[in-house]
């Protein structure tokens, strides 16, 4: 058990630095009243998660070790949902609701086409 918490902690630490570097190159090379950073880390962490479970599906890996590694500690500290509703709310707040409500159908659309397509990848290619 403790052993898993390490795991798991290992990934979030990596996910977390990785997170933390792309907001500083998205928002330093695009700044914009647009959360790009957040739905960047959130469809590419999808898009990992996606290969991550379709290579452990396609392979039958039984070793629950990569799992809590890259898909619990990873992309669960990478990816950020409390962010990503909070810029709601931030939108909302500022009478800004059509913009709220293009940010969540483009997060949502692009986060589930990218987790199939890692998806597909990680059984397919890999």
């Amino acid at each position: 058990m403790f052993k898993n918490v390490l795991i798991v902690g290992l990934g979030g630490f990596m996910g977390s630095i990785a997170r933390y570097l792309t907001y500083i190159l998205i928002d330093k090379r695009f700044p914009s009243i647009y959360p790009v950073s957040t739905l960047t880390v959130n469809v590419i962490g999808s898009f990992i998660l996606g290969i991550i479970t379709g290579f452990l599906l396609k392979n039958n890996i039984p070793n629950d070790t990569m799992r809590l590694l890259l898909a619990v500690g990873f992309c669960g500290s990478f990816t950020t949902f409390s962010t990503f509703a909070y810029e709601n709310l931030f939108f909302i707040n500022q009478k800004l609701v059509p913009t709220a409500f293009i940010y969540i159908f483009v997060s949502l659309t692009l986060g589930l086409l990218a987790v199939f397509a890692g998806h597909w990848v990680g059984k397919s290619i890999l």
